[in-house]
């Protein structure tokens, strides 16, 4: 197991090398100048040259994407356009939120697509099965974007129950320590912040877990499906155990295999979702944040964000796989 990790580990290296190289060459081959964005369309030429000198931007791409490696060798990400910030400090900043919201979106997405799928398979061609299967259906093909404006129509503008944006109402003071708000109002007791903090995040964390939550209850139907027709569950059935027991503990266990892989994808794509749902719910994370930085043209934020989100997927496929033998011992890495 631990040769096989080492063996993942390295492949990153390459993996984030491949994901540079694409995101630094379509971020130069778009139309755009960040120093006439910076500058404004009225400034002189001289002065965009002397910019443009000072930001790098006048050399070859191959001395700039040389110069990005090198920094990145240091574990530096560089320094934003804009704010002249450090990209690393900027995403410390941000990604607690968008880890905050994408891991409520995946518990919601886990346990209610998988109380469907089971209720769906042991209820097979049940008005309850069609039901829940046309609802996945639904759930995959609605496009983030338009449910979140949807559910800012409804619950927000019309019904007046949740907040259209942000994290926290203006006047809710929170003394941030993880700067994940939900944590931070426990461990300080600000149940005030905590019940602000929470009615902020269902609207986005209900959008952004729509799709998933229809991929895994389809996933765990037809997984559910395929376990019960085995010879084992008709024996723990022949020797009278209850439904309970041979669904919870013989079933449920096997059929989580192709759950585990779908739910630790699906969690690398909540993290991409996530930019779509920040932008609309004005939530302050990484989306958001890379979001504008695409409208800026800031090189160094869209580079180093996503290269921090594909080293994120790679970890996070990396648990996936170490988790089958805990879930199924019979499964061992060769």
């Amino acid at each position: 197991m631990l040769a096989y990790v080492i063996r993942r580990i390295l492949i990153l290296i390459p993996t984030l090398l491949g994901v540079s190289v694409i995101v630094f060459l379509m971020m130069h081959m778009t139309p755009g100048d960040p120093a006439e964005l910076l500058l404004g369309e009225r400034s002189t030429e001289q002065a965009l040259d002397e910019l443009r000198e000072h930001l790098g931007l006048k050399e070859p791409l191959y001395i700039q994407y040389g110069m990005f490696l090198k920094r990145l060798m240091k574990g530096d990400l560089g320094e934003t356009i804009w704010t002249r910030q450090k990209v690393w400090i900027e995403v410390k900043q941000r990604f607690p939120a968008t880890i905050e919201l994408s891991l409520v979106a995946l518990c919601l997405s886990c346990f209610f697509g998988i109380i469907f799928g089971i209720v769906s398979a042991t209820k097979q061609y049940s008005i309850f099965d069609y039901l829940s299967m046309l609802g996945a259906l639904a759930g995959v093909s609605m496009p983030i974007f338009w449910l979140g404006l949807v559910f800012m129509l409804i619950f927000s503008l019309n019904l007046g129950w949740l907040p259209i944006s942000g994290r926290l109402s203006v006047g809710i003071d929170l003394e941030v320590i993880t700067n994940f708000y939900i944590i931070d109002a426990v461990l300080t007791r600000n149940w005030a912040a905590l019940k602000d903090a929470l009615w902020h995040i269902i609207m986005p964390a209900v959008t952004l877990s729509t799709i998933p939550m229809a991929i895994v209850a389809r996933m765990t139907r037809s997984a559910m499906l395929e376990v019960l027709r085995q010879d084992y569950i008709k024996t723990a059935k022949a020797k009278g155990l209850s439904k309970f027991i041979v669904i919870f503990k013989h079933a449920l266990r096997n059929a989580l295999i192709p759950v585990v892989t779908t739910v630790g994808l699906q969690f690398g794509v909540l993290l991409g979702g996530a930019i779509l749902t920040e932008t609309i719910f004005a939530w302050p994370g990484v989306g958001k944040w890379m979001y504008d930085a695409v409208m800026q043209r800031d090189y160094m934020v869209i580079q180093g964000g996503t290269l921090f989100i594909a080293a994120l997927f790679v970890v996070i496929n990396l648990c996936v796989d170490v988790m089958y033998a805990v879930i199924n011992p019979r499964i061992s890495v060769q």
